[in-house]
């Protein structure tokens, strides 16, 4: 069986970091193992939270699967802390990563416009570094264009971004991603979580609803092998705690299997929506994250 070291956070409330990833890699017939950056009693969006920080024991951790000749077939990295645990992962792709390791990074360093408050240039300087040793990385806006100019740039562009209609804005958004694949030599890059107000005739689709009657779209840009791609659902409902995460990891699982980026996206998107709708009819608070589990059986109609 395959298997993808997951290296993140557990949370116990809020389904996200490693109690997202690791059911959807298992369905996907993909062994998921862990190596935790922190764990927590529940994801930071909370009022509060209590947090054991990891940092110090994942040398130890790497020390005893080395001594196992453990060789992953994939790596998945997402949230980090700060710039030592950035040094932790690279030190754990120079150990770990083969040849043939598929390494799958969501930077992630900031949303809508502006860095999260762990960002720092040193923060980012590594994330390029992972990025460069990644075949995939899924980034939403934002951290596409931090990691193409910086945080100061970034503001510029973004504001410039959201003056533009949407086809025009779109288009752009194309071209990010095409300098992101192409400076960082990936074999694709996911830019995510782009929201679109569909009008008369919406962009290039592997999902679209002509009959929805709310025209707001939530995209995903692929840009795979020089070709580039949207995938569009109806947006629902607000922000959830752990739907990057989600969606990261089926791309993980995908990338293992050698599936197609624009398939895996597809796949997770139809996943989302599906989960999504209902945890919006539930009622459930944004930080308890989204009802997917049922919907899990979704993710086994797509093999390779």
């Amino acid at each position: 069986m395959k298997k993808i070291a997951v290296i993140q956070d557990l949370s116990g409330l809020g389904k996200c970091s490693l109690t997202a990833a690791i059911p959807v890699i298992s369905v996907m017939g993909v062994q998921a193992v862990p190596l935790p950056t922190a764990v927590l009693s529940n994801q930071t969006g909370y009022p509060s939270y209590y947090c054991d920080d990891y940092t110090e024991h994942m040398g130890q951790i790497m020390d005893e699967w080395e001594k196992r000749g453990f060789s992953p077939d994939g790596i998945y990295t997402g949230f980090l802390a700060d710039e030592e645990q950035a040094d932790k992962i690279l030190d754990f792709l120079r150990r770990f990563r083969k040849e043939k390791t598929m390494v799958l990074v969501d930077p992630v360093m900031g949303d809508n416009g502006s860095a999260y408050g762990i960002y720092t240039e040193g923060l980012r300087e590594r994330m390029i570094q992972l990025v460069r040793s990644a075949q995939v990385i899924t980034p939403n806006l934002t951290e596409a264009l931090l990691l193409l100019y910086g945080k100061e740039e970034m503001e510029k562009r973004y504001a410039g971004l959201l003056e533009l209609d949407g086809e025009k804005r779109l288009e752009q958004i194309g071209k990010i991603g095409e300098k992101l694949a192409n400076q960082y030599c990936l074999q694709a890059a996911v830019i995510t979580g782009i929201e679109y107000a569909k009008e008369q005739k919406a962009a290039p689709a592997l999902i679209s609803d002509g009959n929805v009657k709310n025209s707001m779209q939530m995209g995903n840009l692929v840009v795979e092998n020089g070709q580039v791609y949207w995938c569009f659902a109806p947006k629902t409902g607000g922000s959830y705690s752990g739907t990057g995460d989600l969606f990261a990891a089926v791309l993980s699982a995908g990338l293992v299997k050698r599936m197609s980026m624009m398939t895996c996206v597809e796949l997770a998107v139809k996943f989302l929506s599906k989960a999504i709708a209902e945890t919006v009819q539930e009622g459930t608070d944004r930080n308890d994250g989204v009802c997917f589990e049922k919907y899990l059986e979704e993710l086994c109609k797509i093999e390779k």
